[in-house]
């Protein structure tokens, strides 16, 4: 896995750098010593993993991460405790305090490493011509295929795949699963909403009705929204 390190410190980097030299399965592309020059180096390189300090001139890391339209996955690395219910708000994946033990700063790697995810590679092998994917619920793998997804809500740890006949429960992000969703049947509506394009029956300003279900649209998510569904406005 790709990463950087965005910090003001110039011994936080080393540190940060130093664990990582430790590290087989995560490579560093950059060292940033703000978020201004982090998120230029973000237009052009793909990577998976940003270790990241909350206080820093120009622009805090809260607000670096609300800037990030697909977000990598975040720990932050900060000498503040104070900012943390915010932080996993914005569903990172750890919150380190300064200074870092290693122990700890390998447990929290752990958790990108091994994050828990849907696998989500497309198979045509029911007879149907309709993708599938599996989800894992306690301990089976649940066949849902996706021409049956209505939406998809994130809780926490945790998404709710909805279709027109049940309900599926799986610790996996909601950032994480909208990646490997295919485009543009699946488009994302609101933080804690992903929806099935093609099961839509009317939708507005605030809101997307799918079934029985209405689906709002966030404030931050309604210009794309507007301007993907309105393709096929008459």
């Amino acid at each position: 896995m790709t990463c950087i390190i965005v910090d003001d410190e110039p011994l936080a980097i080393e540190i940060v750098e130093a664990y990582l030299e430790k590290i087989d399965q995560l490579k560093l592309l950059g060292k940033f010593r703000n978020a201004i020059e982090a998120f230029a180096f973000l237009q052009d390189h793909a990577v998976d993993l940003i270790f990241l300090d909350i206080q820093m001139p120009k622009l805090s890391g809260l607000d670096f991460i609300k800037t990030l339209k697909n977000p990598p996955k975040v720990i932050f690395t900060t000498a503040y405790r104070d900012y943390a219910i915010e932080g996993f708000d914005l569903e990172v994946v750890d919150y380190l305090l300064k200074p870092i033990p290693f122990d700890r700063f390998l447990k929290a790697v752990a958790k990108v490493l091994h994050q828990p995810t849907a696998p989500l590679a497309a198979a045509k092998a029911d007879g149907t011509g309709d993708d599938y994917v599996y989800f894992k619920v306690d301990k089976r793998m649940v066949k849902t295929r996706m021409t049956d997804v209505l939406y998809i809500e994130s809780v926490k740890d945790y998404v709710k795949v909805r279709t027109a006949d049940k309900e599926i429960i799986t610790q996996q992000k909601i950032s994480y699963l909208e990646e490997s969703l295919p485009r543009p049947q699946f488009l994302r509506i609101h933080r804690s909403f992903i929806i099935n394009v093609e099961k839509i029956d009317a939708y507005s300003a605030t809101d997307v009705e799918i079934g029985k279900f209405s689906v709002p649209i966030g404030r931050n998510y309604k210009n794309d929204v507007m301007k993907a569904l309105g393709k096929n406005v008459f």
